[in-house]
């Protein structure tokens, strides 16, 4: 198939750009560069600088390369920006996927792989199920489940195919068949804890803000459930095959196991040798207490199943693009193309 990759050189965008190609499809990465990075753009896509907010060069970008399915990434991501600039973040990421809803509409691509969140769901101490209640903590969250609902709705009305895949804590990095990192979270601004955490062993930062130690859990920070990219990458492809079949699908993705953020700051030092000191710090706005998966539809439906299981494999994988790409793609675009 030929598929459109919005968003298609962040993090997540770009390597389920490179298991696209790697599985035959032909990709088209649709990327505005404002937070994304030309240079992890996988060899072999197709690369079209645009934004999905104007209509006019989405739609001459599906006329010039006729796409037959979309991969939908592009959004802002960070929980506590949204709580701040809620206005931004409902106009680029609602406003804006409305826009590429309807240029899909406009030239016949019914087929839609959606990048959600578990950010939809409230707060629950089992893992979370898909039928379970949803009540997002952040405007970001909220976004998520507003998109979700408009792909509910151009089904009913159009016929789209979608599936929205509703994942955790992406992190990790995509590693070669000798072990050297080829991409890896590198966000502007960065809010994720794993990559903020390995910036002190790094000497990027003196010490790691923990937001929140009151929260209702066994050691009072939040528990969340980690996913490797390149688990989520392999989910997305596999939600594409089964558009043939299934008109609607809804699933989580997720290892299945949650981990409080003390736990995984003690990982991170296990796998450094570095102490990692940290400063504990009030409750940051739009975190919920608790969000564990459980993947067991995506599993029986499809068969998919995560393969880095390891919280110390995933950071391990991590640590080694974050040590050779200790300023992200800036690094890497100096050696490897020019860097956004």
């Amino acid at each position: 198939m030929r598929v459109l990759v919005t968003g298609g050189a962040g993090y997540i965008g770009s390597a389920t750009a490179a298991y696209l190609l790697a599985a035959g499809h032909e990709v088209i990465v649709y990327d505005s560069l404002i937070r994304g990075f030309r240079a992890a753009v996988p060899e072999g896509a197709v690369f079209v600088q645009g934004d999905i907010g104007d209509p006019a060069a989405l739609s001459a970008a599906f006329k010039a390369y006729r796409p037959e399915a979309v991969m939908h990434f592009a959004a802002f991501i960070e929980a506590g920006e949204s709580m701040t600039r809620p206005g931004m973040f409902f106009r680029n990421n609602v406003a804006h996927s409305l826009n590429l809803l309807e240029v899909m509409i406009e030239n016949g691509v019914k087929r839609i792989v959606f990048s959600s969140s578990a950010a939809v769901y409230a707060s629950k101490d089992a893992p979370l199920e898909e039928e379970d209640p949803l009540g997002p903590s952040s405007a970001y969250g909220e976004t998520k489940l507003m998109i979700e609902r408009m792909l509910y709705w151009y089904h009913q009305v159009h016929q789209v195919r979608y599936c929205a895949l509703r994942y955790f804590n992406a992190c990790g990095a995509m590693l070669d068949q000798n072990g050297q990192p080829l991409r890896g979270e590198a966000h502007r601004p960065e809010s994720h804890l794993i990559p903020l955490m390995l910036q002190v062993p790094l000497g990027q930062r003196e010490a790691l803000y923990l937001f929140g130690t009151d929260y209702p859990t066994p050691d009072g920070t939040c528990i969340r459930d980690y996913i490797h990219i390149e688990d989520l990458a392999s989910a997305h492809v596999l939600a594409l095959d089964a558009l043939d079949e299934r008109e609607v699908m809804i699933y989580n993705v997720g290892n299945g196991r949650g981990y409080s953020n003390r736990e995984v700051i003690e990982t991170g030092r296990a796998v450094t040798g570095h102490p990692i000191p940290v400063i504990e710090s009030p409750r940051r706005p739009g975190d919920a207490p608790r969000l564990v998966a459980s993947a067991r539809k995506i599993s029986q439906e499809l068969g998919w199943k995560p393969r880095f299981t390891d919280l110390k494999d995933i950071i391990a994988s991590a640590w080694a693009w974050h040590r050779t790409h200790p300023h992200g793609y800036q690094t890497a675009g100096r050696a490897e193309g020019t860097p956004s």
